[in-house]
């Protein structure tokens, strides 16, 4: 089931109504889910592969401790968290910019146009520890059981 952008973000402890929360695709909803953005945004760094590791180890550390606690929306946030660190840091590590499409405001209905590739090597390793993470987090067996669990208690069509 699609990640639902019509609930009141604002209001909703997902904590509380665990029932509200949708996985959706990728990363959708990471900057929404409360109190989970809360917890983890102050941790989300990856500037240097030092502060990636740091960032990625503590974000890692606090998914397992949602999983302790049978905390299937957490560890979904944690999860998420992780994924973006590596496509934040990988867009950065091609593209300096951090933008990927060519800004054109004279067309606005032609197809973007990609910028060039400006490879970064310090954010092509902040993105691989990232990378290593999210592959741990999202093969988690006990993360696998929830995932199968919640989808199969809240979001059947």
């Amino acid at each position: 089931m699609a990640f639902d952008y019509s609930l009141d973000f604002k209001i909703i402890d997902f904590r509380q109504h665990p029932e509200l929360y949708r996985v959706g695709k990728g990363e959708q909803g990471v900057l929404l889910v409360e109190p989970y953005k809360s917890e983890i945004l102050p941790y989300w760094r990856f500037k240097t592969p030092e502060i990636a590791r740091e960032s990625s180890e503590k974000i890692y550390e606090m998914f397992l401790d949602y999983l302790d606690k049978d905390d299937f929306v957490g560890a979904d946030m944690a999860r998420k968290f992780i994924q973006m660190g590596y496509t934040r840091s990988r867009r950065y590590a091609n593209h300096k910019s951090g933008r990927k499409y060519k800004q054109n405001s004279e067309d606005s209905g032609s197809k973007k146009e990609i910028l060039p590739y400006e490879v970064d090597p310090v954010k092509a390793e902040s993105a691989a520890i990232f990378k290593a993470k999210w592959v741990e987090a999202k093969t988690n067996e006990k993360y696998q059981e929830l995932l199968a669990k919640h989808k199969q208690m809240y979001e059947l069509e």
